[in-house]
């Protein structure tokens, strides 16, 4: 009888993955905050704000800055799961790993998807919001591909040095 090798399992490094979340979590917000908002402190209260919309509905906006801040902790949540998620698919197919230039901005395109189609529409949020403005779509896709990268990046690191 032949013995099968037991599967060996790659490692992750969690803080790599939290560093990938934490640079996405602050490159979003600071697009957000450049296309959308103002950059002072009521501009950045009312990213945040934003995005607790999803969990409080409209009152967000009513609940100044622990609204804010429970929409960053939901955004970096968001950043790092985004990272989580490819880390853990790579895993198991390594070949994820390869081609930054075209997985990292595909996976990208499949973040802005989800977010837009799935994740708001689901929300507090309700549908997503109108897409009337060709410009702001097509500059929250690039940033989206961005991100996708940053993602890919951040998978390779977790997953470096393990067997």
């Amino acid at each position: 009888m032949v013995a099968v090798p037991a599967r060996i399992e790659r490692s992750i490094d969690w803080l790599q993955v939290f560093i990938g979340g934490l640079l996405i979590a602050a490159g979003d917000g600071a697009f957000a905050t450049t296309v959308w908002f103002s950059w002072d402190a009521s501009g950045l209260t009312k990213v945040f704000q934003s995005i607790a919309v999803g969990v409080l509905g409209k009152a967000s906006y009513e609940g100044g800055v622990p609204t804010a801040l429970l929409g960053a902790a939901l955004h970096l949540f968001m950043a790092t799961a985004f990272v989580a998620i490819y880390t853990l698919v790579a895993r198991r197919v390594p070949g994820l790993l390869r081609g930054i230039a075209v997985k990292g901005p595909l996976y990208g395109v499949v973040l802005y998807v989800v977010m837009n189609f799935v994740v708001m529409p689901l929300s507090r949020v309700g549908r997503s919001p109108s897409f009337t403005h060709l410009d702001w779509i097509a500059m929250s896709v690039v940033a989206h591909m961005v991100f996708g990268t940053i993602c890919v990046l951040f998978a390779r690191r977790a997953l470096r040095g393990s067997a």
